[in-house]
């Protein structure tokens, strides 16, 4: 009979380096285990086919899971011309095949047209939902649906490399943009159809894939590494401004009272002395308002 797996508290952001293959669940539940964490989520899902950087937030720092949603990816893609599939990447099933003929100055010139705000169609192989159904499993029964474009902003699109019949591409863009529509759209507009060869996430807003560590990496190491392997909670909130409470101030944020602080409007990490007490927000008057408190949790 298997011993009961014994679950702790376990405090902090985990930087993974997700494989290709798994699923950000399944990414997510293999490092709980290895913490034996009694609480634990992800900042968002990174697809299957992708690879790469998947912050993973453990007991107190879930409170701020959702914090890097909104915040800029920036990927490492390959893109494949002349062939396009049913769900934009290289799992999918071939619709077309076209003579590639293009040169790097043509796809220069196509490139251009993708930088900056654009309106995006969402693929329909994806997590969205449309009546409670994500929109991959209508389109795994043969079922399309309108989707409306989208606007994104695509901050840098860089050509790293370019060979006959593919590219590689350095993306950072805003949240909701989905490379393999990216891919296919360029197909389009280079008139030869084209479809997401490969995918590695390498930075979420300031968390970058080189402080990143991978399952395996993690299960070789002792207890005592693989805790220094995390990062504090507030790790997730650098691009927030940091505001500091006296003693009494912090008492008063931590029971879900205002603190008058005159500091600018808007979303802040909040601090007594070295402890972070939660993320508050900045009213026009200068008056903190408690937004997501901590309990017993130092820096």
């Amino acid at each position: 009979m298997t011993a009961r797996k014994s679950w702790r508290r376990v405090d902090g952001v985990l930087l993974l380096d997700k494989p290709t293959g798994m699923t950000s669940n399944a990414a997510l539940q293999a490092a709980r285990r290895l913490y034996s964490a009694a609480k634990a989520g992800h900042t968002g899902t990174l697809d299957p086919l992708a690879s790469g950087l998947l912050p993973l937030c453990f007991g107190e720092a879930t409170k701020f899971s959702t914090d890097l949603l909104a915040a800029d990816k920036s990927y490492e893609c390959e893109i494949v011309f002349g062939i396009s599939t049913d769900t934009g990447d290289a799992d999918g099933r071939i619709l077309t095949r076209s003579p590639v003929g293009f040169s790097a100055a043509d796809l220069e010139l196509a490139l251009e047209g993708f930088r900056g705000p654009i309106r995006q169609v969402p693929p329909m192989y994806s997590a969205l939902k449309r009546a409670g159904r994500p929109l991959h499993e209508l389109a795994r029964q043969g079922i399309e649906v309108e989707r409306a474009p989208r606007e994104v902003c695509i901050h840098e699109l860089r050509l790293d490399d370019f060979s006959p019949g593919r590219c590689s591409l350095l993306v950072r863009c805003s949240k909701g943009t989905y490379v393999r529509s990216l891919a296919m759209d360029l197909g389009v507009a280079l008139g030869c159809g084209a479809h997401l060869g490969a995918l590695r996430r390498v930075a979420v807003g300031s968390l970058q894939i080189d402080d990143a560590v991978s399952l395996d990496v993690l299960a070789t190491l002792a207890e005592e590494r693989r805790q220094g392997c995390l990062l504090p909670a507030d790790a997730l909130l650098q691009s927030l401004p940091r505001v500091l409470l006296d003693e009494a101030g912090g008492e008063r944020f931590l029971h879900g009272n205002r603190v008058a602080v005159g500091a600018t409007a808007g979303r802040c990490r909040v601090y007594s002395g070295s402890r972070l007490l939660g993320l508050g927000e900045v009213d026009a008057d200068g008056s903190l308002q408690p937004r997501r408190v901590l309990g017993g949790l130092d820096k």
